[in-house]
């Protein structure tokens, strides 16, 4: 999955954007009611470990 995908469904389920850090972007659920990371390269894939650490932390499957 792209990274501009999942941005796509992460702002679907709620997920709010909070700042950029150095390298990655740090997001917000309200499902996990906690703060998660995500990388910066918009036409990459996102690998298959980070998708499922992302999934986990932002309580959005995928």
């Amino acid at each position: 999955m792209k990274k501009s995908e999942l941005t796509r469904k992460l702002i679907d389920a709620g997920c709010k954007f909070i700042r950029n850090g150095t390298r990655h972007e740090v997001w917000y659920s309200p499902l996990t009611n906690h703060e998660f990371t995500l990388p910066r390269h918009q036409a990459k894939e996102v690998a298959t470990g980070t998708l499922s650490k992302i999934e986990k932390q932002s309580g959005v499957k995928f």
